[in-house]
């Protein structure tokens, strides 16, 4: 329910086989003596689908030129197919093959992932960026998008994960007529792109451990009385899945017995809210006025978050005085290996602010808002991060030993193309 069926080749697959073989009642004693039932078992489950996603370090084609076979086995608790996992799967070695130079796609980008899904903007930067000079990756990636946009609506609703993406897709989208005009440049497409981003690294970062990892193979103070109307990113089919995605999750979890009613009232809240943001969304879309309660509820928003962060750490916070400041939203979260020595690790550091011109009541003003600040980068496979450690990369200072201590050296550097739309 939360990420989806398992990848691996487990109990639920084997145990059929083991009976067509051997029948329902199997003789231990026996067992070495029957050459015919092993005979027909391994027959069976030579039979048996590959997992779609390789999670495993394997050699190089000209060792391992069975890749299905080096890959296929038994596992106990079989990790998750994603659908991100199996995009990067494609793009990477030796689904593509080396480019002019014989450079081969070890890590994927993140950027692979709206690509996949559609995004123009997030294809020319790889472009730019080399990626598809690699043989094979835009055959592959065509293959991919093609697959992608055929995908029914019930596929993209199967599970939390899912919906998830499936929430993040309008992002991908370019916008044009209709649209305000700020949001019809190539920088806001690239800022859609760092949302898309910022979002799948916080679902990377929560599903760590269900998900399947591909590798590749080897203010206040003044008196004045100030108009504080805010504005809300049109993007009202983003704010409806959302609404659809809090309203999955109730439903699921009620039907399998595990919600606490808090958890019903706090995503009750998150539903409506975005319902609301989409009505106020779509009233902005057509030039519409804005009610004073829809203004008030953007005034309130973060205010709104903080409730329901309460709520979701109740159980982890350490006394009542503690605050959503004591928690950073900086996290990162590997999501493929080369097995060489490095990992592609992808994460979201401090939030920044975002200012945008937008039409508020028939006047332009000009809107501050707050935006994740994204990050990937290779690190070294023998020391994956941790959120601590990151933040301390970031600047958070760390305390050990009796002492204050501070990262001394630059934090990694934001993707290249962020440049786009950010400011230094």
């Amino acid at each position: 329910f939360f990420v989806g069926q398992s990848d691996d080749l487990g109990v639920y697959e084997y145990a059929p086989v083991i009976a067509e073989a051997y029948g329902e009642e199997i003789d231990i004693v026996k067992l070495p003596e029957q050459t015919e039932e092993w005979a027909a078992f391994m027959a069976g489950i030579a039979e048996l689908e590959a997992p779609a996603i390789n999670s495993i370090p394997i050699f190089d084609e000209s060792i391992q030129p069975d890749r299905e076979a080096a890959i296929k086995g038994f596992r106990f608790m079989g990790q998750r197919f994603t659908l991100d996992a199996s995009i990067f799967q494609r793009l990477v070695y030796r689904e593509v093959g080396e480019n002019a130079a014989g450079e081969r796609r070890m890590l994927p980008s993140g950027l692979d992932i709206p690509a996949a899904l559609g995004s123009e903007t997030a294809i020319n930067i790889l472009d730019e960026n080399g990626a598809t000079e690699f043989d094979g990756y835009l055959n592959n990636m065509t293959k991919v998008r093609k697959y992608i946009k055929g995908v029914s609506g019930s596929l993209w609703n199967q599970n939390l994960y899912w919906s998830w993406l499936n929430t993040l897709r309008p992002l991908t989208e370019e916008k044009g007529e209709g649209y305000p005009s700020f949001m019809q440049n190539e920088a806001w497409a690239a800022k859609e792109l760092n949302t898309f981003l910022g979002s799948w690294a916080e679902l990377k970062h929560d599903t760590l451990l269900y998900a399947k990892q591909v590798y590749a193979e080897m203010g206040g103070g003044s008196n004045e009385e100030l108009d504080d109307r805010g504005y809300v990113e049109p993007n009202p089919e983003v704010y409806a899945r959302l609404a659809a995605l809090a309203d999955m999750t109730v439903e699921g979890l009620q039907a399998r017995g595990l919600l606490l009613d808090k958890d019903r009232e706090s995503l009750a809240r998150l539903a409506e809210l975005a319902s609301k943001l989409q009505v106020i969304a779509e009233k902005e879309l057509v030039d519409q006025v804005l009610t004073e309660e829809e203004y008030e509820l953007i005034l309130t928003f973060g205010g709104q978050l903080e409730h329901l962060w309460y709520d979701a750490m109740r159980d982890e916070l350490q006394n009542e005085w503690e605050s959503a400041r004591d928690h950073p939203a900086a996290i990162i979260a590997d999501v493929a290996t080369d097995p060489n020595g490095s990992v592609l690790e992808v994460g979201t550091g401090w939030i920044d602010h975002i200012y945008v011109v937008v039409p508020v009541d028939g006047t332009l003003r000009i809107a501050r808002g707050a935006v994740y600040s994204y990050y990937e980068f290779a690190w070294p496979l023998k020391d994956r991060l941790t959120d601590r450690k990151w933040r301390f990369m970031l600047g958070e200072p760390s305390f050990e030993d009796g002492e204050f201590k501070v990262w001394e050296e630059e934090p990694p550097a934001r993707p290249e193309w962020s440049g786009l739309f950010r400011a230094q």
